[in-house]
């Protein structure tokens, strides 16, 4: 019987520890816990440079629109009220313009308006602007614009569903970094999911406004009022869609073999 162990060095660089003797060397496998060698599981691979390009492109996509988001949000021109520019008789007319937080009544000069508008209008035209912000999130007020009153439930309802996307976002945003930063996919469909649910609250958040802007219309019938959606909500509304659409391209970037093998072929070691 040997009485000396030999010290064996695997080809990873780890010491492992053999006694000779059929005693020795069982023991030897036994405290390594069966691994031969001494050798412990290699973790998977990380992702490749090409799959990470691709998720920081799908990235950006979603950064779109975020940005288109954040920006619609923060802005008063969801809808415009317009009065007729001849119905107080003078050499002014008033429009109102306001969003999910703030809502502004403009004076408006007729001799800057376009001959051919019936309405006051547009917003863009200099004049006084009065604005102030909404008092459903505190006192729980409606809102009275042109003698016509808010509907308190669907403004709190549009808004809330904007916060909360907004919070998706956020989710979807911190899954992709941690993808990003750990070299695994596994985080792919958490924020796929994420951003695809932002998606839709932006898009469901612009139907119920569009629906308070009719409840606030059918307030009241004493002043002709016209009304049209502005450019925020086609910001807001563009976004919805470009946040699902990059929530999909996650989608696909998570699958074992995803359609973007076949239009750039590759080998990624990183894709499970």
């Amino acid at each position: 019987m040997w009485s000396n162990f030999f010290v064996q060095q695997d080809e990873d660089g780890r010491i492992g520890v053999a006694g000779a003797g059929t005693a020795g060397g069982l023991g030897g496998l036994g405290g390594l816990g069966g691994v031969k060698g001494g050798r412990t599981p290699r973790r998977g691979h990380k992702m490749s440079d090409s799959m990470e390009g691709k998720i920081k492109l799908a990235f950006f996509v979603a950064i779109i629109g975020v940005t288109l988001t954040v920006l619609g949000m923060g802005t008063e021109f969801w809808a415009e009220l317009s009065q007729p520019k001849t119905l107080s008789g003078n050499q002014t007319c008033q429009m109102a313009h306001y969003g999910l937080w703030k809502g502004c009544i403009r004076t408006l000069w007729v001799s800057d308006i376009d001959p051919e508008r019936t309405s006051c209008g547009p917003p863009e035209l200099p004049g006084e602007s009065n604005c102030t912000y909404f008092k459903f999130f505190t006192s729980g007020e409606n809102a009275v614009i042109f003698k016509k009153t808010t509907n308190r439930n669907l403004n709190l309802a549009a808004a809330v569903l904007a916060l909360l996307s907004l919070t998706m976002m956020v989710m979807g945003s911190i899954c992709i970094g941690m993808s990003l930063s750990k070299g695994v996919s596994f985080f792919l469909k958490p924020a796929a999911f994420c951003f695809i649910l932002s998606g839709v609250l932006v898009l469901l958040s612009v139907l119920i406004f569009h629906q308070s802007v009719l409840a606030l219309l059918s307030s009241d019938h004493s002043i002709p009022t016209s009304h049209k959606l502005s450019w925020s909500v086609a910001c807001v509304g563009s976004a919805g869609a470009i946040l699902i659409f990059a929530g999909i391209l996650f989608i696909l970037l998570s699958l074992p073999y995803s359609p973007w093998q076949k239009c750039f072929p590759h080998k990624d070691s990183g894709a499970t």
